[in-house]
Formats: structure tokens, sequence, C-alpha cells
């Protein structure tokens, strides 16, 4: 294993939250909370990208934001790691082929907002990803009805997993994924970021 790397057994069920976490905040501590409750997950990684490839400008240095993270996010079965940078990957789908083949018999779920599963036909390899890793997706407000018609929603419709069901994602035989429609928080980075919250050396301010 690659010095650094998260420690994870065979048979663990890990979720992966991927993101810029620029900053993260409580909604983001929120779906953690609730991807280990309703999918009974053994774990999970947040990955603290070092940019995202669909945004026009670059995030706050990684060490601040990973400092952030883990004053948001303190719990043991939680675990916030830089692994895109140690692997030198820059989209998710390199980054779960890597993950997949460094952790032979650990199954990893991908977790996203619903937001993002609105978007995702437009990530890098979105199919393969749908194909290969189970998939948990949390509603959050305003993006409920742009998710459901989202063109990977539509596809892999048949896939779908009922809520009521959702302990049994992670061990699901892929294609599989679930929607999650619960009350969210609303908060996001790029708020904090346009009130002036974020960006001015402060590591702990909320």
């Amino acid at each position: 294993m690659r010095s650094g790397m998260p420690v994870a057994e065979p048979g663990q069920t890990v979720g992966l939250l991927g993101g810029s976490f620029d900053p993260a905040h409580e909604g983001h501590a929120h779906i953690t909370r609730e991807a280990l409750k309703r999918f009974g997950l053994d774990r999970v990684w947040w990955l603290v990208s070092p940019g995202n490839p669909l945004k026009a400008h670059g995030p706050a240095p990684m060490a601040k934001r990973i400092a952030r993270a883990r004053a948001v996010m303190d719990h043991p079965k939680v675990v916030v790691t830089d692994v895109e940078a140690r692997l030198g990957t820059r989209y998710t789908a390199e980054t779960l082929q890597h993950l997949m083949a460094l952790y032979p018999g650990v199954r990893f779920v991908w977790l996203m907002g619903a937001d993002n599963l609105a978007q995702f036909h437009l990530w890098k390899d979105w199919d393969w990803i749908m194909q290969n890793v189970p998939v948990g997706i949390f509603a959050r407000p305003d993006t409920r009805l742009a998710a459901r018609g989202a063109r990977a929603a539509e596809e892999y419709a048949r896939y779908r997993l009922p809520a009521e069901t959702a302990r049994l994602l992670p061990r699901r035989m892929t294609p599989a994924w679930c929607f999650l429609d619960m009350p969210m928080l609303r908060l996001s980075s790029s708020a904090i970021r346009a009130r002036g919250d974020w960006r001015k050396g402060d590591t702990d301010s909320r």
C-alpha cells in the first residue's frame, strides 16, 4: 500500500465523497452521517480533490481545505484524504479504477448530491462509473426534479434501488444506484465563499 493512503480491509464497505471541499461545511457532514447510517457503510472517505475539471477557477490550497474538512467532520468512521493528489488522478473514473485495484475485496460506493446527478453525463467515463460502482445519491434543496430527469437517471432507471432498501446498495451487483430524498441543509461552498467567510486564512471559521 502506498504511504499515506487510508486503510481498508477486504469485505468492508467504503463510501467515497469527492469534491473540492472549498470549503467543507455542515452539509457535507450531514450527507456523510446519513450515508453511514442509511447505506450501512463501514467507512466514508472524503476525497479532497486537487481541482474540479468542470470548474474554471482553482480552489484554495489543499492543506487549508483538508484542515477545514477535518475540523468540520471529526468522526471515527470518516477519513479526510488527498487520495487523488497521491494517485495523480484527475477524473473520478480514474480514481475509482486505481482504488479498486489497490483495495481488492473492498466494496466502494460513490456518494454525491442530486445536483451532481443532473450533470453526471458530462463527467468523463460516467457510464463506466455507473456500470462498475454502486452510486448513492442525496437530494439537495431545489435539485430533486432536475435530478430525476437527468440522463443518467433515465438510462439506468431499471437499476435504481428503492430508498427503503438502501442498505443493500454497497453489496449489490452493478449497475446499482439509490436516490435518498430527504430534508437537506441549505448550505453550499459557493455561498460561503460569496459572503467572504473563506480564503481569509482562518481554517476554522464556519
